[in-house]
């Protein structure tokens, strides 16, 4: 079940149906740590986690995903807030 936290003008949410692929992308292929990578790689990776979208304005603005378990372990990563 997707959860949402609002804090101000802000909404962080776990519903991967709110997520902007595309924004991802585009986003992350230009990154250092995943420069190049390919949107299906990207796309299979939000499928396999537990992803956190950060919005104003209804527009995406930032990004997190917890590779899980769910039990014992979780790794932080692909977490971005964009400048403006």
């Amino acid at each position: 079940m997707a959860q949402e936290w609002r804090l101000g003008e802000y909404i962080i949410s776990t519903d991967k149906h709110r997520l902007d692929l595309a924004a991802i992308h585009s986003f992350l292929t230009t990154s250092y740590w995943a420069e190049g990578i390919p949107f299906e790689t990207v796309k299979k990776s939000i499928d396999h986690s537990l992803n956190f979208g950060v919005y104003t304005a209804g527009k995406q603005v930032g990004f997190a995903r917890v590779i899980t378990d769910y039990a014992t372990y979780a790794y932080i990563g692909d977490v971005y807030i964009l400048e403006d």
